[in-house]
């Protein structure tokens, strides 16, 4: 499958890997306004440099890999929906529900398939994890604990642009949840504040948040999210059914355990997320590959994508309000917005 790569930086260089590396895929152009990151993924992989126009007009391009700022992700949805290409997106489609949902009516309209770029679904680990809760092997999912922790807080500058930590780090998790517990997701509660880094705070953002999350059926998901963690990429899941618990615990480049006198030594765990879900995004690339040819249904979908942002929307509210925050009523809203 030939793809174009629409954006060459960091993200864009994360699957630029994933894709010259699967054997059913090629990166045959990149394109980004940035002259000089386009031509450092050219050389790098061997592929063209191409514009928007040009690739959209392409017929030989059969599928696009959207990894641009969030702002541009849906009029380029929708503009190779109308050319025909199968297309693959970084999370979120947009920081808008309203502008989400036209997006969403344009691919269906035009029968375009759309993945969302929710990798953690494609971690070999989580994924072993959603299998043997599929398999019933601890019975009924009654609870579900997510912890999600980065070793440092990004710049101010980028959590200005990013939509905040729930919009932009918990909604890997909100999607995460949901998809666990195997129900909808209809209530947020959530509390946020500012212990890491105050210009944060001072940005109107959190860098430290709990978030509850609750199903119609009183299933729970419990997210915990930091902007620091100063031993490294901490990325945790733990389910507990009727039957038990199963746990995806942490990562590490290596194996090996050290004892001496002073007890036992593991190595580091991973330092973020493009050594931790290395696997993660190829297996999310092959996927995507998979339910094109088989012309199997989109997962996770847009409609997952825009689950995730009312989820995300739900817990800005409650972290703002001091109130439980159901989903309806976010959604309902957007409804009436558009």
């Amino acid at each position: 499958m030939k793809f174009a790569l629409l954006g060459a930086g960091r993200i864009g260089k994360v699957h630029a890997r994933a894709i010259f590396g699967d054997p059913d895929a090629e990166l045959a152009v990149v394109y980004d306004p940035d002259s000089r990151a386009a031509e450092a993924i050219a050389g790098q992989y061997g592929c063209g440099i191409a514009s928007i126009d040009k690739i959209a007009a392409d017929p030989a391009i059969e599928a696009v890999a959207i990894c641009t700022p969030t702002d541009l992700h849906a009029d380029l949805i929708e503009r190779f929906a109308r050319a025909g290409k199968a297309i693959f997106c970084e999370k979120p489609i947009d920081l808008s529900l309203v502008r989400v949902r036209r997006c969403l009516n344009v691919v269906e309209q035009t029968g375009a398939k759309l993945m969302i770029g929710f990798n953690r679904r494609f971690d070999p680990s989580f994924a072993a994890l959603k299998a043997a809760i599929d398999a019933g092997e601890i019975g009924a999912v009654e609870m579900v604990n997510i912890t999600s922790r980065d070793p440092a807080p990004p710049p101010v500058s980028y959590v200005i642009h990013s939509g905040g930590i729930f919009r932009d780090m918990s909604i890997h998790d909100f999607d995460m949840a949901q998809w666990l517990l195997g129900e909808a997701l209809v209530a947020v509660s959530a509390h946020g504040a500012a212990l890491v880094d105050k210009q944060i705070g001072a940005a109107g953002d959190y860098d430290s948040v709990n978030v509850l999350l609750e199903t119609a059926s009183g299933k729970q998901a419990v997210v915990s999210n930091s902007r620091r963690a100063t031993y490294g990429y901490d990325q945790r899941i733990e389910a507990l059914g009727v039957k038990g618990m199963m746990a995806a615990e942490n990562q590490r480049p290596v194996t090996i355990e050290h004892a001496d006198a002073s007890g036992f030594h593991r190595p580091p765990i991973y330092d973020f997320f493009m050594s931790r879900y290395v696997a993660a995004f190829a297996a999310e690339i092959a996927g995507f590959i998979r339910m094109v040819k088989d012309r199997t249904a989109p997962s996770p979908s847009g409609q997952d994508g825009l689950l995730a942002l009312a989820i995300a929307d739900a817990a800005v509210r409650s972290a703002a309000e001091g109130r439980k925050v159901t989903i309806a009523e976010v959604l309902d809203e957007a409804d009436q917005s558009a």
